[in-house]
């Protein structure tokens, strides 16, 4: 991974392909477009019954948690039955890491507009700001797929392997978009300590906005756009303290 401006290159939202569904009056045109192309009408009954129940199934995930979605409760909110969600994934486990990773390209594809275009120039604390202060904006603006994502690390009965490795994929991409951030705010100090920086703080700056999230969903006022400002304060603190030790090992 260089440092700077690129962001990560692989990410765990990409591995499922499909995105959410079309806008509403895309919706209403797609049969007789679908048709016209000669696309089976069983085909697109299977993908709208998937998307049923992926909608269905965060909806209850966000009202009755891990344990309260069971199966049938997803086959009484689509009324589809239970031979159409094993179809389409499986078991319960495979279903909600299909909601997870669906929620994941979201959240992604919004953290890779909201970097776009990084500054070139300026202190380390005003590009530190610049990206806390969008990385702050991707997360204020998808609190529901920030809590089914601690939801689903908190619970003891999201053990599954297949939750548990959507889980996984999630932290690790977070942390990589973090060490994007830091390596791009020192990198005039060149390629290997901006990177060496960042991978001694990733851990730390994701820990901060989990714990900024948390905080802004038990007390709404302290919004976790408020809590940027400190933040970048230890960002630039750590992160320069890092620098000297790098540079004093260096010169040994």
């Amino acid at each position: 991974m260089e440092s700077g401006t690129n962001t990560p290159d692989r990410t765990a939202s990409e591995a499922p392909r499909s995105t959410a569904g079309p806008a509403a009056d895309e919706t209403a045109a797609e049969p007789s477009l679908r048709e016209a192309a000669g696309e089976p009408t069983g085909n697109r009954r299977g993908r709208r019954s998937k998307e049923e129940i992926l909608d269905a199934t965060a909806r209850v995930m966000a009202l009755r948690g891990y344990a309260g979605t069971t199966i049938s409760t997803i086959t009484a909110e689509t009324g589809l039955p239970r031979s159409a969600i094993y179809h389409h994934f499986h078991s319960k486990g495979g279903l909600l890491s299909a909601v997870m990773a669906r929620g994941a390209r979201g959240f992604f594809a919004a953290m890779r507009a909201a970097h776009a275009d990084p500054p070139a120039g300026g202190t380390h604390r005003e590009r530190m700001a610049w990206y806390l202060d969008r990385t702050a904006e991707v997360f204020a603006t998808n609190p529901e797929f920030m809590r089914l994502h601690f939801l689903l690390l908190l619970s003891d009965e999201a053990a599954e392997a297949e939750v548990a490795e959507m889980n996984q994929q999630v932290r690790d991409e977070g942390r990589a978009y973090m060490r994007v951030m830091i390596s791009a705010a020192f990198a005039d100090q060149g390629p290997e300590i901006a990177e060496a920086v960042a991978a001694e703080l990733d851990f730390f700056t994701i820990a901060g906005f989990d714990g900024a999230f948390i905080a802004s969903q038990a007390d709404p006022e302290r919004t976790i756009a408020a809590q940027m400002a400190r933040l970048t304060d230890a960002m630039v603190a750590l992160g320069e303290a890092a620098v000297a030790r790098h540079r004093a090992l260096a010169a040994q």
